[in-house]
């Protein structure tokens, strides 16, 4: 049928930071800082897709 919708949608996509809901003083941003994770990262490169947005990582 062709015509307006009237029903609403929902939204398809949402923007959000990982980093708000994470307080400043939480204990995981305390390991960040001293854990090294780059070989883990080096090694898992492939499994990433090589097309759109890259992945949101820190090194």
């Amino acid at each position: 049928m062709m015509g307006f919708q009237t029903d609403s949608q929902e939204r398809l996509f949402y923007s959000f930071s990982l980093e708000d809901p994470v307080p400043q003083n939480h204990l995981l941003r305390g390991i960040d800082r001293y854990l090294d994770l780059s070989s883990l990262r080096q090694h898992l490169t492939d499994h990433y897709s090589h097309t759109g947005d890259p992945p949101l990582i820190r090194s």
